[in-house]
């Protein structure tokens, strides 16, 4: 498979199966190389933390607990922001269905992805002062669910699409031409409601519609974000398809849309950083394109994809997660400045954190498996995730602190957390 990646003339040239860029776009390489992190640590080299496996039946415990309390049937979904937009009780997603009679199934599912990519891209942190009131269902949200619910928004006003007479979609025109202006309309962001950020997200969002629109063989003539279902339906075997194959895509194709990143060979690598633990020193996550690839569950369903391999991605490494792991004294830091210090994305201290929550969730989500009864079949890493690690987070924050913060202190820009 080869998509886009460097730009050139307006178009972007294909990725190889050959380029030594190809190997760290995939989940693989964000496991196997974050287990060489993770064994460095427990051999006690690392300078930061210190890796404290007693703590793990604690925790699984305690997000078992936490599964039983929100989902007592144990009928899990799957991680994805599909939840975020269902906050409050309301189906945003239905509501905006309900507005589109000309749709079939798999016009439903290019719409799906149109709102949903945005979105993704648009959940990086917010802050602690943001917060979005939905004013049509008297609710008002911070965080992941403000945002989401926030873009929800964005996506019905219209604004994503050059077309007037379908607003419900998002097209690389309309894409191209959003200022932050715009956005912080949408999002309510004032003087009093400030958006970590807000620039950032602009440009993001600016920057995909550029990089579609170089990369037809994914996003079509003229390009839309929809247009994914139609590509990864023509590199389906028999209506099935590889979760690998999805990010791997995801990867190649949107690679360019981050601003400022470790590039190989003229491609951009994404969500990834330096390490000494590795003999390239480069460590990847792809944070964000796997919460994306997660997110793309559902409207591939609904477009007849069947998508395998799902536990080969692996577990977000974002300030739920490995809050989590910090709180709960897995993962301890050897230097108690750690909790108070403002740390940039690509500080050392950050990337081994990461690596670390990646292993760490693996290796709960047997724990939690275990008090829960279950095998890796009936509760695969997604389902830990939703009932799960994020949900655990962000309760035992609450528990420990006024406002429910995170244990760490990350400077965004809007582009990772």
């Amino acid at each position: 498979m080869s998509v886009a990646t460097p730009i050139h003339d307006g178009w972007y040239t294909p990725v190889a199966a050959d380029h030594p860029a190809t190997p760290l776009l995939t989940a693989s390489a964000v496991r196997k190389r974050c287990a060489a992190v993770m064994a460095a640590v427990e051999r006690g080299r690392s300078p930061f933390f210190q890796w404290n496996a007693d703590a793990l039946p604690v925790a699984a415990a305690y997000v078992a607990e936490t599964i039983r309390r929100d989902y007592p049937d144990l009928d899990v979904p799957y991680h994805s922001r599909w939840r975020h937009f269902e906050v409050g009780g309301v189906d945003r997603w239905q509501a905006l269905c309900s507005t589109l009679p000309y749709a079939d199934a798999l016009e439903l599912a290019r719409v799906a992805i149109d709102l949903v990519i945005p979105s993704v891209l648009l959940d990086a942190g917010a802050g602690p002062d943001w917060r979005y009131h939905d004013a049509a269902n008297g609710q008002t949200h911070a965080r992941s669910e403000g945002l989401a619910v926030a873009s929800v928004a964005l996506f019905a006003s219209g604004a994503l699409s050059d077309d007037p007479a379908r607003p419900l979609r998002t097209d690389a025109k309309a894409l191209s031409a959003l200022s932050a202006a715009q956005l912080a309309s949408v999002f309510q962001v004032d003087a009093d409601n400030p958006l970590v950020g807000l620039d950032g997200r602009a440009g993001l969002l600016r920057r995909m519609g550029e990089v579609i629109a170089g990369t037809p063989a994914v996003f079509g003539t003229p390009a839309r974000l929809g247009n994914l279902v139609d590509y990864l339906l023509a590199h389906a075997d028999g209506g099935v398809i590889e979760a690998e194959f999805i990010l791997t895509t995801l990867l190649k194709a949107l690679g360019p849309v981050w601003p400022g990143r470790i590039s190989l060979q003229g491609v951009s690598l994404g969500d990834c950083w330096h390490h000494p633990a590795l003999e390239d020193a480069l460590l990847p996550f792809h944070k964000l394109t796997q919460w994306l690839t997660y997110s793309l569950l559902e409207p591939l369903a609904a477009a007849g994809l069947e998508v395998r391999g799902i536990d080969r991605l692996t577990g977000l490494p974002e300030y739920r997660n490995g809050g989590l792991l910090l709180d709960l004294g897995v993962i301890r830091p050897l230097d108690p400045a750690f909790h108070t210090t403002p740390w940039r994305v690509d500080s050392p201290p950050i990337v081994e954190w990461r690596a670390l929550t990646v292993i760490a969730l693996d290796r709960l989500a047997v724990a939690v498996r275990a008090e829960l009864g279950l095998d890796a079949a009936d509760f695969p890493l997604p389902k830990v995730l939703q009932g799960g690690t994020w949900s655990a987070g962000r309760r035992i924050a609450a528990q420990l602190r006024p406002g429910g913060p995170p244990p760490l202190i990350i400077i965004s820009d809007g582009t990772v957390f």
